[in-house]
């Protein structure tokens, strides 16, 4: 796998001017095509006051649909520093859009039966490098679990920066420490990237290739996705854009520990090809990589009623996006936003990358949905109102007793929760703590508090710690997660915690 070259010193970062690269480009397969009879001047409009008033540094779009490519366009810069433009062919770091690339190399290997996705995930995982369990036996966990986020594993993400230490352990240690169900399988949708680091794993075991080769041969090369790769190919490197942070500062390149999950790069118009094999609309030079059959399985739910999220094997799902059906997936992470939809009734694919944080790509892309879908309409935004004070019931209030299990230690954890919902929270011989925000939502106990986890690889960073406990009247088991403070962020590394209530009532 190739790593991004150690940038050089440079000198202050460059706004993108105001207007740049006005040529739509209006051919696909050397004709012009229907683009000319849709207005992308709004979206365009938009994109500009993105990079004038918030500093995005660079957005990349392409449309198609039914099989033809409408309108690809690139605006700001792709890196400042460098002076280079973005265009629909630079390759932008993916984050999460990786999840549907792995989910069709596990789908392609499922159709040549060199797996069953019913089948126990540890059945393909080296001993040194399988999925424990807290919750049950291990080998619950199918694949099928991982693909749609059932598995019971925790949320997950390590970044490692260039310059900063020695890079991400072997992925089988990944596995070891944090590849562990603390929830019960297909029970819950929690979305897990160490999930989708087994994923990769698993395609290497199955295939005896590694993950990159396999991902080139298999599917970006026959998709004609030629500017698409595992981190950035030889070759690639001068033409890829760089990531950049809140403040607009440049961001060092990073890798993960979970690459199935998070680390594909790809051009707007490469995501585009790629949306349009998944919707079943190929371009005349692309071979197909999945039959039917498994192609329309990914995008069928397979989260549990009331999940906060429609999740199939690989894609995000949802029957009404602004009045349409719609699949896809998102991406962010520091310096990356993104954003694939793809409508199947309208026959519509929408690729927006980008290079920022936020960088806006989930407006940009309904933006450009209200232009080439008739009668479309932008989603309202999430609401932001206060949740309601916290209420516990009679059987959550009182003294409760456990311990976290880290992956390398114990810690003794006592909680005590008042009826008027403050809730105290104390590790091992630490100073009591407040848990901030707690709420019971669906029989699960969430809030944060201040503390910290003393493993090797959390203790070196500072951090604040999530609850996420499935409560079921006389214990509280699930997940703490440990999540780094830092800018750029560099962690949310989760353990095993499980509490039994010793005492009815507060003191």
């Amino acid at each position: 796998m190739s790593r991004r070259l150690q940038r050089p010193g440079t000198g202050p970062a460059l706004r993108a001017p105001g207007i740049l690269l006005l040529t739509v480009l209006l051919l696909a397969h050397g004709k012009p095509t229907a683009a000319q009879e849709v207005d992308v001047q709004a979206v365009r409009t938009l994109i500009h006051e993105l990079i004038r008033d918030e500093g995005l540094p660079s957005a990349a779009v392409s449309v198609a649909r039914g099989g033809e490519i409408l309108w690809e366009e690139g605006f700001g810069w792709a890196d400042r520093e460098r002076q280079i433009r973005a265009t629909p062919h630079t390759p932008y770091s993916l984050a999460s859009i990786s999840k549907p690339i792995t989910a069709t190399a596990i789908l392609i290997l499922s159709e040549r039966g060199e797996l069953q996705l019913d089948g126990p995930a540890n059945a393909y995982l080296p001993p040194a490098g399988r999925i424990r369990s807290y919750e049950g036996d291990a080998d619950a966990v199918t694949v099928r679990h991982l693909l749609s986020h059932t598995g019971g594993l925790p949320l997950h993400y390590q970044f490692f920066y260039r310059g900063e230490g020695d890079g991400p352990p072997p992925i089988d240690t990944s596995i070891h420490r944090y590849g562990a169900a603390l929830h019960r399988p297909g029970e819950r949708y929690v979305y897990s990237n160490i999930g989708y680091g087994v994923l990769n794993r698993i395609v290497e075991r199955v295939s005896g290739r590694s993950f990159a080769d396999f991902s080139q041969t298999e599917i970006f090369a026959p998709l004609g996705m030629h500017r698409s790769s595992l981190d950035i190919r030889p070759g690639l490197e001068p033409h890829a854009a760089a990531r950049y942070g809140t403040e607009q500062e440049w961001i060092p390149f990073y890798d993960f520990d979970h690459p199935g999950a998070s680390a594909h790069w790809a051009s707007a118009h490469d995501l585009v090809r790629f949306g349009l094999a998944h919707g079943g609309w190929p371009l005349d030079d692309q071979r197909a990589i999945l039959e039917d059959e498994a192609r329309l399985a990914m995008r069928r739910l397979e989260t549990p009623p009331g999940s906060p999220r429609g999740y199939g094997l690989g894609w995000i799902v949802a029957e009404d996006h602004g009045g349409h059906r719609q699949f896809g997936h998102s991406g962010g992470m520091p310096g990356v936003s993104t954003q694939l939809q793809i409508y199947p009734d309208a026959e519509v694919v929408i690729a927006v990358v980008t290079n920022g944080s936020p960088g806006r790509a989930g407006v940009i892309a309904n933006a450009v949905a209200e232009a080439f879908i008739p009668g479309f309409e932008v989603p309202d935004s999430p609401s932001t109102a206060q949740s309601e004070p916290f209420a516990p019931p009679p059987a959550l209030i009182g003294s409760w007793e456990g311990r976290i299990e880290t992956w390398d230690r114990q810690i003794p954890v006592t909680m005590e929760v008042h009826p008027d919902g403050a809730t105290h929270i104390r590790l091992g011989d630490g100073l009591t703590s407040l848990v901030n925000r707690p709420q019971l939502d669906d029989g699960v106990l969430r809030g944060e508090f201040l503390g910290t986890l003393p493993t090797p690889d959390m203790a070196i960073r500072p951090h604040t710690l999530l609850l996420d406990l499935a409560f079921s009247g006389e214990d509280l088991r699930g997940s703490v997660t440990a999540r780094s403070t830092t800018n750029p962020i560099h962690f949310a590394l989760s353990s095993h915690l499980e509490l039994r209530r010793v005492q009815a009532g507060s003191r």
